[in-house]
């Protein structure tokens, strides 16, 4: 469980212990009418407890809850692929923008209107250097 940096309400609480629940859930069980099922067992759990105006009730139960996913969590989280810690995070290059300047010309013909901005933007960009640190 990470240290919270700010200041986080009760109910964006109670919504992220929701989400990680599920997630948790669908570690567990592969078929999606399981699932489902499950799911639907977990969120009548959530609404039982939805009119409770007691704060201090309400937080021992969400503390309680974030309890008992630390327990009951999966030994190997299932993550999406491209998210932190999964298969293909970072994996993606992006070319950086000088790359672009070596493009053909017919490459360059396609695109008109975002060649004459892109050149237009490098004039002012060179007219903003020079006076930032040219002058001094």
């Amino acid at each position: 469980m990470s240290l919270p940096t700010g200041l986080i309400s009760h109910a964006t609480r109670v919504k992220s212990l929701y989400k990680k629940a599920l997630r948790n859930l669908e570690s567990w069980y592969d078929r999606r009418h399981v699932y489902r099922y499950y799911a639907v067992l977990m969120r009548a759990r959530f609404d039982q407890n939805i009119k409770i105006k007691d704060a201090a009730s309400a937080k021992r139960l969400v503390e309680e809850g974030e309890e008992e996913l630390f327990k009951n969590q999966h030994w190997h989280i299932r993550k999406f692929t491209n998210s932190p810690g999964g298969t293909a995070y970072l994996r993606e290059v992006t070319p950086p923008d000088w790359i672009i300047d070596y493009w053909h010309p017919l490459e360059k013909a396609q695109y008109p209107e975002y060649f004459a901005r892109r050149e237009e933007r490098k004039r002012e960009f060179v007219k903003f250097w020079q006076k930032q640190f040219q002058d001094k």
